[in-house]
């Protein structure tokens, strides 16, 4: 029997060339779709992944926050003493935080992989590319964020754990990287009105360097609709001032500066903790070790305030490290830091991280509707997003079938479809889609996630419907609700929640076992259910939409099925004309507290 050569990525140059080998695909990430005619003939099994036990999910989920907040402590000291500095934990937490929870999760689900694989007493070998240990040092998270999705990324990070932990059970074989793949963004397509807003927003971030910084709020990405923000802000007695995020300075990584370990203040407590803290030298983003100073002064000089009470964001936080670090800065000075909720998903789940994260981190969370009486920094204002507001649907017309997607390697954890796991989703809606009625399913209208992360999906939607049933990139949901009869949503995000709050008329389908459920949210999605809204498999959601189709208003406007959204929305998505007046409230009261 021959012995199997272990494959981590889809990044095929890592593969056997003999004609022969057997192959141990380290997960269906490996394996995309467009390139099916190189990996269909192989002598190949694929590894099962190890969340797909979703118990061992939640468990290690659990683990992952401890591990978490042991080397958060250890690194927010160890960057005080190479910065010379002495910020809170706090400050760190803001400043790292994201960045750091996400590597841990992603490196333990790296490290499981090849632990799981090594297991197998067959795998004798595994091809990896020789390169720079610093080459893809990120500059910061949003660099990070583009990088973890990456076949190259992901190559480098297995291959450092094997060469690190794994050269005596498996031989491995270096090969020269002629070429590093770089992540090039596709350009986003904007229409006339996005230009005109940008436009509008460039000329008056522009004004904002004329005008005093002393200032007592800040909003920065705030997901307020525009005329919302000014509003608020003149409720608040300040002159209306739109920000807007700054770049985040770049720094090369110098090797250096990454010769020390992370010692843990606890101690190792577990084989992983071990690992974590050699990888972080290896991996932190440069713009918080040797781009720090730099980071630190730009977040000062610039239009934004100098001293403001009140810092207003709804995402920000996550993903922008200038107002990470600005922010971080005014919060040890005294200043409150209040985080909005900025999509769905919220509230409903029994574990997320950015949900944990954003809590800890603020003064005043701000939900869409919900609350949980253990965590009193929630307060609920409404949905305050820009969404599917006030849009008309066409009680004539098509099906719109709005898609997820998610990278094909995990990434910080929540309860949703992770890694290889899409397949899984991506079977439902073929199911979905055969099941309906033929005359319906000519009539669907297909809204794919505008990220592929590698699924490639157009071409695997191309073998279950036509290809003219799959929207233009360029239009939007909102222009597709227009011509729309009904709106069929399949993952537990934003787009059923305003469809929802616009009484637009709505199906929701997704399998439990992939989207978990708390047990505050069960009732609340149970009443849905008995309507006919959410629906807990393809099959019946597909018999419920070929139910109602001839005449969807009849269902939709009954009394018990409105009932029943009014209450969700209550819940979830309360559409409310108060929210100014609720945020202006929360806002001044922690000036004066």
């Amino acid at each position: 029997m021959n012995r199997k050569t272990l494959v981590t990525t889809a990044d095929n140059r890592t593969w056997p060339t003999d004609e022969d080998a057997s192959v141990l695909f380290l997960g269906e990430w490996c394996k995309r779709f467009s390139q099916k005619r190189k990996w269909e003939d192989l002598n190949a099994d694929v590894l099962p992944y190890h969340w797909d036990n979703r118990e061992k999910l939640v468990s290690d989920y659990a683990f992952l926050q401890d591990v978490y907040e042991n080397v958060l402590v250890s690194l927010a000291n160890k960057l005080n003493n190479i910065h010379s500095v002495d910020h809170s934990l706090r400050y760190w937490r803001i400043l790292i935080g994201p960045w750091l929870a996400m590597f841990v999760q992603i490196l333990f689900d790296r490290w499981s992989t090849i632990c799981d694989a090594i297991n197998d007493p067959m795998v004798d070998r595994c091809i990896v590319f020789e390169r720079d240990s610093l080459s893809l040092v990120p500059n910061d998270i949003q660099d990070f964020n583009q990088l973890f999705i990456q076949d190259d990324w992901n190559e480098a990070i297995y291959a450092q754990l094997l060469q690190m932990y794994f050269s005596d059970k498996i031989n491995i074989i270096c090969v020269p990287l002629n070429e590093t793949v770089k992540f090039t963004k596709d350009p986003k397509k904007l229409g006339l009105l996005s230009k005109a807003k940008g436009l509008f927003k460039q000329v008056v971030g522009g004004l904002n360097y004329l005008l005093p910084k002393k200032q007592k709020f800040f909003f920065l990405s705030t997901y307020l609709p525009l005329k919302t923000e000014i509003s608020l802000q003149i409720r608040l007695l300040q002159f209306p001032r739109i920000w807007r995020s700054i770049k985040t300075p770049v720094s090369e990584p110098c090797a250096n500066m990454r010769t020390w370990n992370l010692d843990l203040t606890n101690g190792y407590t577990n084989t992983f903790e071990k690992i974590i803290h050699k990888f972080i030298p290896l991996n932190l983003p440069s713009c918080y070790l040797e781009g720090y100073e730099e980071l630190s002064c730009v977040s000062q000089d610039h239009s934004w305030p100098s001293n403001p009470k009140v810092i207003f964001t709804a995402n920000a936080d996550i993903w922008d490290d200038v107002f990470k670090v600005y922010a971080a800065q005014k919060v040890d000075a005294g200043a409150a830091l209040v985080i909005g909720q900025h999509g769905g998903h919220y509230g409903m789940t029994p574990f997320s991280f950015t949900e944990d994260h954003q809590i800890e981190i603020s003064d005043k969370w701000l939900s869409w509707g919900w609350s949980d009486i253990c965590r009193p920094k929630i307060t609920p204002v409404g949905n305050f997003k820009a969404g599917i507001k006030l849009l008309k649907y066409n009680n004539n017309g098509a099906a719109l079938m709005v898609e997820g997607a998610f990278p094909r390697y995990s990434y910080y954890l929540y309860a949703v479809p992770i890694a290889s796991q899409w397949l899984k989703y991506f079977e439902s809606q073929k199911i979905f889609i055969n099941s309906l009625p033929s005359h319906i399913r000519d009539m669907l209208i297909l809204k794919l996630y505008p990220n592929d992360y590698g699924w490639d999906q157009a071409e695997r939607f191309r073998e279950v419907m036509k290809d003219e049933n799959i929207s233009d990139d360029e239009e939007t949901v909102s222009q597709l609700v227009k011509r729309s009869r009904l709106y069929i949503s399949t993952y537990n995000a934003t787009t059923y929640l305003e469809s929802l709050s616009s009484n637009i008329p709505t199906v929701i389908f997704w399998d439990p076992s992939q989207w978990e459920i708390n047990a505050d949210a069960a009732p609340y999605f149970d009443l849905l259910k008995d309507v006919g809204i959410f629906h807990e498999t393809p099959e019946s959601a597909a018999l419920h939409v070929g139910r109602v189709w001839e005449n969807i208003p009849i269902w939709w406007e009954s009394a018990i099925v409105q009932s029943a959204r009014k209450k969700f929305c209550e819940k979830y998505s309360h559409s409310t004309h108060a929210v100014s007046q609720n945020i202006k409230e929360i806002m001044s009261s922690l000036v004066h507290s």
